[in-house]
């Protein structure tokens, strides 16, 4: 059974950071790809980041500089590092993951709340 654990939430204000963190199990970890998304009140879940098989990340325009995704292979974990965060970042972020080629994921987490005041 597929697991994820985020947690590195909390309150900042804008131009600060954050690093989130998902612990998998379950599964291969390498066969997978990952991904952060993040839904703020009212609006629709989106895509943050996203990490392949390959460990090549890809980010969404609106984090792109400012968000770096990377995952630690002996731990199992997944980090999404948030830098010079904005009021429009506030959001729930989820991880998630299936196997590459798949969508929508299957396995999701429970999430973590992020916010960031100006």
């Amino acid at each position: 059974q597929v697991q994820l654990a985020e947690s590195g939430g909390g309150s900042v204000q804008a131009g600060g950071s954050l690093r989130l963190s998902c612990v998998a199990s379950g599964y291969t970890y390498s066969s997978n790809c990952m991904g952060w998304f993040r839904q703020a009140p009212g609006k629709e879940r989106e895509a943050v980041a996203a990490l392949d098989s390959a460990a090549s990340g890809s980010y969404a325009d609106s984090v792109k500089g400012r968000f770096t995704i990377s995952k630690d292979k002996a731990k199992n974990t997944l980090y999404l590092q948030m830098n010079s965060l904005k009021p429009e970042d506030t959001a729930m972020y989820y991880c998630a993951t299936d196997r590459c080629g798949r969508w929508p994921y299957r396995y999701w987490g429970q999430g973590t709340q992020v916010t960031v005041s100006s």
